[in-house]
């Protein structure tokens, strides 16, 4: 393309990809440093966008609902995210109400604060209760409330993107069912631990994804949920 010149030239420089390079990266960083980010001075808006999840456990006959509000940043920008904002747990169930409210407190001031809030994830998960867990429908055993309400969190996070979920690819899948076939032939045992026929009932408790899915085979002990094995 063709420009006319009407004033007298002063000076010129050439421009190199040097400099084209920097000044994409001096764009990018104004770009980001304009960008919205969570911290604890951010105005809760009037909407936020949630989700609710039920938790039911064996140690009460009421259930309990953890919803978990996100807010929007940098809307309708290329650099759109959903963050967690704030959390509320209902129940009828009173007798848990004191350090429920004091934790729903706590964790909402932690996401209003910005930063990287998965640890919260794994704090929450390894919490013990020194009357002994329970297991979830399924065969996945819970060592506490508080530990199953950190598996909540995580589950919602990872449906915003803030982690990344671990799915085995189709052919570890077809792997373990084929397994799992072969050891209800070997022991002629199809019984499972809930109606959706996930496990076998003599599975025992697999260490890495606390399922009830680990069986003998081959001489080894195998996960039949996340595939885990002693030998390798």
């Amino acid at each position: 393309m063709a420009y006319a010149i009407n004033k007298k030239i002063i000076s010129y420089k050439v421009i190199s990809n040097e400099d084209k390079i920097n000044a994409e990266q001096a764009k990018a960083e104004a770009q980001l440093q304009d960008r919205e980010s969570m911290h604890e001075n951010v105005a809760r808006p009037e909407i936020l966008f949630g989700s609710t999840y039920k938790i039911k456990t064996p140690q009460s006959e009421h259930a309990m609902y953890i919803t978990i509000n996100d807010m929007i940043l940098n809307m309708d920008t290329e650099y759109e995210e959903r963050r967690p904002y704030e959390v509320f747990i209902n129940s009828k169930n009173m007798e848990h109400f004191q350090w429920v409210l004091a934790l729903t407190r706590v964790i909402s001031a932690v996401f209003r604060k910005g930063g990287d809030s998965c640890f919260l994830v794994e704090e929450l998960k390894s919490v013990f209760d020194p009357k002994g867990g329970y297991f979830k429908k399924g065969g996945v055993f819970m060592p506490s409330l508080v530990a199953e309400i950190g598996c909540t969190i995580e589950q919602h996070l990872k449906k915003i993107g803030m982690l990344q979920t671990h799915d085995m690819d189709t052919h570890q899948k077809k792997f373990l069912a084929a397994k799992r076939k072969e050891f209800e032939a070997i022991h002629n045992d199809t019984s499972t631990l809930d109606e959706s026929g996930s496990f076998p009932a003599k599975a025992l408790l697999c260490g890495k994804c606390q399922t009830k899915a680990l069986v003998l085979m081959d001489g080894c002990m195998t996960c039949l949920n996340c595939g885990d094995s002693k030998c390798g």
